[in-house]
């Protein structure tokens, strides 16, 4: 027997692979408790063991809602909402644009998007010496 002897079957059917729907299953258990009790939650792609078409089938499968953010700070992320609201697929990366860090966040808007409260007083402050100086 020979190599050539060896039959290889290569999957093509790219919903057929397990750990997406496996994903895709706590994606769907997430959302429904986001949607019964307000509840966010966080899911690290780049924790999870991936092939490269295991992760394109997730993204095709997520799809690109409506709703997209880009921040420019220190290092870039980009944020889209899904084909399903509530399910946004969050991009970090540093200054060399590698990516960092890659999520699934399951919430109204992600948490990076939302003005910290020192933030929102100093804006404040500043927004008032504007006007004092008129």
């Amino acid at each position: 027997m020979s190599l050539d002897d060896i039959s290889i079957k290569i999957a093509t059917d790219l919903n057929s692979i397990g750990s997406i729907d496996a994903l895709l299953n706590e994606i769907a258990t997430r959302l429904a408790r986001f949607v019964a009790t307000g509840e966010s939650a966080m899911i690290d792609l780049k924790s999870l063991p991936f092939s490269p078409a295991e992760y394109e089938a997730l993204r095709t499968t997520l799809g690109r809602g409506e709703v997209t953010a880009r921040l420019e700070t220190i290092g870039d992320s980009e944020l889209y909402e899904t084909h399903y609201p509530g399910v946004w697929w969050v991009t970090h990366y540093n200054v060399e644009g590698d990516v960092v860090a890659e999520l699934i966040e399951i919430a109204a808007v992600p948490a990076i998007l939302h003005s910290q409260p020192e933030d929102v007083q100093d804006g404040l402050e500043r927004l008032q010496q504007q006007l004092s100086k008129k």
